[in-house]
């Protein structure tokens, strides 16, 4: 009797290790293959077809003044920190699906306060160059319209 089950589940096992081993080799490999063939090629073919690749700008925050304040910004990553002014950060933004060259990433800074000619605080200038030219600055924040007071690119 104990032959008997030993044999029988050697067999069984056998009989679906072969059946599975057998199917999955005989059309395992191909639809797998084929489908990941089908996202390579279609992953390719946007930037075989537009015969771009990944797109990379140098990117430049910077906050002008004098003392320190807190700055926030999103350059690789979202950070916040207390800094000597004048302050710069650059770095290398490389864009590489299409969707992010088509829609972009968002670059920006939101400086602190610093105190004007007049003792009054107000929100430090900032500047956003892409690849050396400046795309983005708050040149026109005052107290009528706040919502300026940062600088923000959306980078393509």
């Amino acid at each position: 009797m104990r032959r008997t089950v030993t044999t029988t589940a050697l067999v069984l096992t056998a009989a679906l290790l072969t059946g599975c081993g057998g199917s999955g080799s005989e059309d395992g490999p191909k639809p797998a293959g084929k489908p990941s063939a089908k996202p390579s090629a279609a992953a390719g073919a946007p930037g075989a077809a537009g015969g771009d690749g990944p797109v990379s700008h140098q990117v430049t925050l910077e906050v002008r003044g004098t003392g320190s304040t807190l700055v926030y910004y999103n350059l690789e990553t979202n950070k916040g920190e207390q800094v000597t002014l004048p302050w710069k950060k650059t770095a290398t933004i490389t864009l590489t699906t299409e969707a992010e060259k088509k829609a972009g990433t968002v670059v920006s800074v939101v400086p602190g306060s610093v105190t004007d000619g007049n003792g009054m605080l107000k929100a430090a200038p900032c500047v956003i160059t892409v690849d050396g030219k400046k795309v983005a600055d708050n040149a026109g924040a005052d107290d009528k319209n706040p919502g300026s007071s940062m600088c923000e690119y959306t980078l393509k």
